[in-house]
């Protein structure tokens, strides 16, 4: 089984679709939280991450992983991050490569499926805790499930796994991101991405193909010409079928919990795997028929939003 059927999330009745579920908090949402602890600690290749610690002398943490073309200051990351908290556990964010203030040293950047990232980040905080959750929200989610089923058993510190709005198939979820009801959302990460491109370019001349963004009219394109080739894909084609996390979730040893409502612009019916769920153990999928894009709003303004109160209870309860 692990299909949770009866969500009890519902939607404030003024954001009446999917896409302002998905644009109204990202647009206007502001979160206080206290000033982290910033880090920066190396890669093996000569690169670095950028970290935000915000610690409160617990034995458990939760690590946080942010979205496309987002990082660890977006109103969604932050509200996690009071929700624990405010819960009593540590909590640490990272940004991926190219998402912090700073632009990465390497001619790569970072994808869905780039777990080395996400595993140096475990492994530098591991030996601190007693216990360690996961997070991850969109791409991030991605990221958290394909890495939570690789590494199965091996990992004793890690407790459980949330992933919110998750893009389990990348490729027919790249075609829905690339649909003209979706324009808005796809035109907006592909000036970010072409931006990082031409920096990186400068940086590196000779090594990525710029004239190439000329050419470039939807995410697919961009994966097909720069994000593949660059991580040692063929094409997007390649990326996407190797890195989508709906490959690993029968790999999953710990319960894990899948976030994704059904009116999310961004995800394909195959991020709705409901035959397969009813086939896992460990991992529990929650479908709402409402929540957007990284939205679930509360009703209530003084509430929590969905997403956190369910990480909370998830990662907190005993099943």
């Amino acid at each position: 089984m692990p299909l949770l059927e009866n969500s009890t999330y519902t939607r404030p009745k003024w954001l009446f679709s999917g896409h302002l579920e998905t644009i109204y908090p990202s647009l206007f949402r502001r979160v206080s939280v206290p000033n982290p602890v910033k880090e920066r600690i190396s890669t093996s290749d000569g690169d670095f991450l950028d970290l935000d610690w915000y610690r409160q002398e617990k034995h458990k943490l939760v690590i946080i992983s942010h979205g496309l073309e987002g990082n660890s200051t977006r109103a969604y990351m932050l509200g996690m991050v009071n929700s624990f908290l405010q819960n009593g556990y540590d909590v640490l964010t990272w940004n991926f490569r190219s998402c912090s203030d700073e632009m990465n040293k390497q001619v790569i950047f970072y994808h869905s499926g780039a777990t080395y990232d996400l595993d140096l980040v475990v492994k530098h905080a591991y030996n601190s805790y007693d216990e360690i959750n996961l997070v991850g929200f969109s791409l991030g989610g991605n990221l958290t499930l394909k890495y939570l089923g690789e590494k199965g058993n091996s990992l004793s510190k890690i407790h459980r796994g949330v992933g919110i709005s998750v893009p389990l198939h990348l490729g027919s979820s790249s075609k829905k991101i690339s649909e003209t009801e979706n324009t808005l959302y796809s035109k907006r990460f592909l000036r970010s991405l072409k931006k990082k491109v031409i920096e990186k370019s400068n940086a590196h001349p000779g090594q990525i193909p710029v004239e190439t963004l000329r050419n470039i009219k939807t995410l697919a394109d961009f994966d097909d010409f720069f994000t593949g080739p660059l991580h040692g894909f063929a094409d997007a084609e390649e990326y996407y079928e190797v890195n989508s996390s709906l490959y690993f979730l029968d790999q999953i040893k710990l319960p894990t919990l899948v976030l994704n409502a059904h009116n999310d612009p961004f995800l394909s019916e195959r991020c709705f795997p409901v035959k397969l769920a009813k086939t896992l153990d460990q991992v529990y999928f929650e479908f709402p028929k409402h929540g957007g894009h990284v939205g679930f709003s509360p009703a209530n303004s003084d509430k929590p939003y969905y997403s956190e109160q369910r990480a909370v209870e998830f990662i907190s309860a005993v099943l």
